[in-house]
C-alpha cells in the first residue's frame, strides 16, 4: 500500500467529507511525493462538502473528484501517523503508531466564513505535520 522509504499518513474524520477530505489535499499539494496520504471516513458521506471543495479551489487544490472512502483496518495498520478528527473512538488502535487528535470546528453545516477558517487552521497543522516527518 506504501512505500516504505516514505512515512504515510491517513486522516480520520467521522464523513471523509470535510475535514479530512481538506487535510489530505493540503498534505498533498504541500509534500507532494515525499509522504504517502490517505483520508478515510468512520461513517462516510456519499460526496465531499461542497463549501470545502469551495475553500480548497480558492487554494488551488481540487477536491471535486474527491470520493469519501470507509476507514479499515488496514488503512490504519499501513498508515505511520494517524490524525483522527472528531471520529471519537471508531479508530482501531495499533501499537508503534503515532496518533494525534486534532480537535477542529466540523465545517458541515457551516457557512463558507467558518469553513475557511476550519481550512486555515488544517492548513496550519499540516506544515506542522510536514515539518516533523520530513
Amino acid at each position: 500500500m506504501t512505500d516504505t522509504t516514505k512515512p504515510a499518513v491517513l486522516f480520520v474524520c467521522v464523513h471523509n467529507a470535510g475535514r479530512s477530505q481538506m487535510a489530505a489535499g493540503y498534505l498533498r499539494a504541500l509534500a507532494g511525493d515525499r509522504i504517502d496520504v490517505f483520508s478515510a471516513g468512520s461513517e462516510p458521506g456519499n460526496a465531499v462538502n461542497p463549501q470545502a471543495v469551495t475553500v480548497m479551489a480558492e487554494e488551488g487544490i481540487d477536491l471535486a473528484d474527491a470520493v469519501p472512502q470507509i476507514l479499515t483496518t488496514d488503512a490504519v495498520r499501513h498508515a505511520d501517523v494517524v490524525i483522527t478528527m472528531g471520529c471519537g473512538d471508531a479508530c482501531p488502535i495499533f501499537p508503534g503508531k503515532r496518533y494525534e487528535d486534532w480537535q477542529l470546528t466540523d465545517p458541515a453545516g457551516q457557512p463558507v466564513d467558518v469553513v475557511r477558517e476550519v481550512r486555515d487552521d488544517i492548513r496550519s497543522r499540516v506544515e506542522g505535520l510536514i515539518a516533523s516527518l520530513v
